[in-house]
């Protein structure tokens, strides 16, 4: 009995040792076989950095301190006369500039006036003629009043003070063709000083007169030389 019930005893032990050895081997299958993770089949695009633009600097610019940028010096004497001579540091430039657009402002405004006075007066002198109003008179200019109606013919004083007219209307058309190109002038002057802002001018340059190079060919006489020193 005691050997049946011993056996017995010994059945459970193997039976028990083989389930936890069953149950070990399940769990590292399933650790083996542990299902993947499923990702999401639309990936996500990435946000685009976009790279800095690449600045552009002028190493003359950078390394010279007398450059001047010639656009610069162009638009700013475009827009006021003087700026871009100021801007340039040309400053004994601008009351040059000034000079030659008040000079040539000046012709412009003389002779418009001068041609509305001589205008006037041909208009006058025609209503007189054809005996019309001619309260305009008291209207002209004294000078006009002098010279061209205190005369006996009136068709001789209207003819000169047409040819006046005409005249005068021309040296409008050209003061004002002046006054652009004065201001024109002043631009490209700033343009030009702007370019050769940098442009060295020192002592190291040099201007000699030297005898040529000896030669049999050669006639008597002299060279010029730029050395760079």
């Amino acid at each position: 009995m005691q050997l049946l019930n011993k056996i017995v005893l010994l059945l459970f032990f193997f039976a028990g040792l083989g389930l936890g050895l069953a149950a070990q081997t399940t769990d590292s299958i399933a650790v083996l076989h542990k299902t993947p993770e499923v990702k999401d089949s639309i990936p996500q695009k990435k946000a685009r950095v976009k790279p800095p633009k690449d600045t552009y600097v002028d190493t003359v610019a950078r390394k010279d301190p007398r450059y001047r940028n010639p656009g610069k010096a162009a638009f700013r004497s475009a827009v006021l006369p003087g700026w871009g001579q100021i801007y340039n540091r040309r400053v004994w430039k601008v009351p040059i500039v000034y000079a030659g657009l008040g000079i040539t402002a000046g012709f412009f405004i003389d002779n418009l006036v001068w041609y509305k006075r001589f205008r006037n007066g041909v208009i006058v002198g025609y209503n007189i003629i054809q005996k019309n109003d001619s309260t305009g008179y008291h209207n002209l200019n004294s000078q006009i009043q002098r010279v061209f109606f205190q005369g006996t013919d009136v068709n001789q004083s209207i003819n000169v003070m047409r040819n006046n007219r005409d005249q005068y209307r021309r040296n409008v058309d050209y003061s004002a063709v002046f006054f652009v190109i004065a201001w024109a002038l002043n631009v490209v002057d700033a343009t030009v000083d702007a370019h050769l802002s940098t442009f060295d001018i020192s002592p190291k340059l040099a201007l000699k007169l030297s005898p040529p190079p000896p030669d049999i060919n050669t006639r008597m006489g002299f060279a010029v030389a730029l050395q760079f020193k």
